[in-house]
């Protein structure tokens, strides 16, 4: 399909779906292992070390876990802009540039599935 073409087919379509369908499932389950991992409460036995050392631990411990808040963000919005891209999916916009308006090259989007931008429009962006 030319670069001009007003969408991509319906069997491209449903590549790309399953394409992010499959990152959907990975980002989540990621997400979960964020979750658990800031969530996590245990002291990992630090009761008989030093107040010193039992300091430092905790002090590291917090900030893994604000670590882990910050990649459980970020992981939250990537699964919500792979979901708005099955949402283009399905009104068949999916894969038009909203700056140029013309097709996103296909490499890029099964690199970057929830692209919205060409990689022409996100140059004349930086």
């Amino acid at each position: 399909m030319n670069e001009q073409a007003v969408r991509y087919s319906d069997a491209d379509l449903a590549e790309f779906k399953v394409i992010i369908l499959e990152k959907i499932k990975k980002a989540e389950e990621e997400l979960e292992s964020f979750r658990t991992s800031y969530k996590n409460d245990s002291n990992n036995g630090t009761d008989d070390t030093s107040p010193t050392f039992k300091a430092f631990e905790e002090g590291s411990e917090t900030m893994s876990k604000e670590a882990n808040v910050q990649l459980a963000i970020r992981q939250e919005k990537f699964i919500r802009d792979l979901k708005n891209a099955l949402l283009r999916i399905e009104n068949k916009t999916y894969g038009i540039c909203r700056e140029t308006g013309k097709l996103i090259q296909k490499e890029r989007l099964k690199l970057v599935p929830h692209a919205t931008l060409s990689i022409e429009a996100k140059r004349k962006q930086n």
